[in-house]
């Protein structure tokens, strides 16, 4: 019999807020974390506004010790950690210190990179007769696998301690491939999520393609424009969040809050044919992994409440509302409320899914719908399928039960997974 799988903890490092608490608020209030960046203008990119978490030297200092801080220099690896470690705490776990570790917990944490800083700032000072000098610490910041084994390390998991990679599906993912593992049995508890690093150098190859927003350096709040008629690409951004999940069982032995039910979801790929290729999506495919999530949950289109979408401010967007109503075979005023936080914090690329999915998890435990921001113009081809009403631009206080949260990334892949309140049922 398959385990029920619930979550049990929650962190975040997000553009817009640090932590739980200041991020419920920023989402409630449509709070944006975009700013102008210096960085990105003196480089003469087209979009010179970005989404950059703050992390005060005294937070990173609760995580990291000076020695470990001495020669690193990776910001998504900084931001998992983070993220990670208060999910941990907030689900009530303990660090133990014991030489044994904790065989039943692991974590699937993952990133599109690792430490691109780090890398760069090695190859800056060597040239190439020098690569010896790379430095010892390289490895373990630059490696893909770096922040889950920091995040193992520091939480002495023992169960699997694993990194995936899967473009902008992948903080999704790392949630369903933990579920499965857990509901199979193979682990009690896990730790999911995923980050990215910040910077120029994983921007820039976006800004070179031209689907980064280049109308608003001068107004970056009002840049990242999801839905909107107004829109001219997505905001670069980055950051991680973190999601605790457990059995049912352990959890209710343990006492612990629980903050919602993962009742099931989809992974899928279009194989870059028909509509899709590397930067396009595959309706066909996308329609798939929405039907098939829902059947593996058990519940139908109607059950829905809210919908938070991928929705990333490109010219994708109206493609995507077209596939959503096709899936759910629901269209004007009959389809679910739907948003995307990226009008908040931009698109934090391989950390947008888990972020995105921790804004889920608060919307379904404290019973609201946070806005859209920058919406205020609704893209004419998406008022073709849905009604405007069902864009809400300012917070729903509405009692929930079911949220779908979908991410489709590069290489044509997707994935939707499904949220259910926790009733004490």
């Amino acid at each position: 019999m398959r385990k029920r799988v619930v979550i049990t903890g929650l962190g975040v490092v997000a553009p817009n807020g640090v932590g739980v608490p200041d991020f419920t608020e920023a989402i409630k209030n449509g709070v944006s974390g975009i700013q102008h960046d210096p960085e990105l203008e003196r480089l003469d990119f087209s979009c010179q506004i970005s989404g950059k978490p703050t992390i005060p030297d005294e937070l990173t200092l609760n995580y990291f010790t000076p020695l470990e801080l001495r020669n690193f220099n990776a910001s998504g690896i900084l931001y998992g950690v983070i993220a990670g470690m208060e999910a941990w705490k907030n689900a009530g776990l303990t660090i133990e210190t014991n030489d044994i570790p904790d065989w039943k917990s692991g974590t699937i944490f993952g990133t599109g990179t690792s430490g691109i800083e780090k890398f760069r700032e090695s190859i800056y000072k060597i040239d190439d007769l020098q690569t010896r000098r790379l430095g010892s610490t390289a490895v373990a910041q630059t490696m893909n696998s770096g922040v889950s084994a920091y995040l193992g390390g520091k939480l002495g998991l023992g169960n699997q301690v694993s990194t995936n990679s899967s473009a902008c599906t992948t903080g999704a993912e790392s949630i369903l491939m933990g579920f499965e593992r857990i509901q199979s049995g193979l682990a009690q508890r896990m730790l999911v999520g995923s980050t990215s690093d910040s910077g120029p150098y994983i921007w820039g190859g976006f800004d070179a393609m031209k689907v980064c927003t280049f109308k608003h350096n001068q107004n970056p709040e009002q840049g990242s424009r999801p839905m909107s008629a107004s829109a001219s690409g997505f905001v670069p951004s980055s950051g991680a969040g973190a999601l605790v999940i457990e059995d049912l069982e352990t959890a209710l032995e343990r006492g612990a809050t629980i903050y919602g039910e993962i009742l099931g979801g989809n992974c899928n790929s279009g194989g870059q044919r028909g509509q899709g290729s590397m930067t396009a999506p595959n309706g066909i495919a996308v329609q798939k992994c929405i039907t098939d999530a829902l059947l593996n949950a058990g519940i139908t289109a109607s059950d829905l409440d809210t919908i938070n979408g991928h929705l990333t401010a490109t010219a994708k967007d109206a493609f995507e509302i077209e596939n959503w109503c096709q899936a759910l075979n629901l269209k004007g005023k009959d389809f679910p409320y739907i948003n995307s936080l990226k009008s908040m914090v931009g698109h934090c690329l391989s950390a947008a899914g888990s972020i995105e999915c921790v804004a889920s998890v608060l919307e379904l435990h404290h019973d609201f719908i946070f806005p859209n921001s920058n919406c205020e113009d609704v893209h004419p081809d998406i008022l073709k399928w849905i009604a405007v009403s069902q864009i809400p631009q300012r917070l729903i206080h509405k009692k929930m039960q079911y949220i779908a949260k979908a991410s489709f990334g590069f290489g044509d892949v997707n994935a939707c997974i499904i949220f259910k309140k926790w009733n004490s049922i």
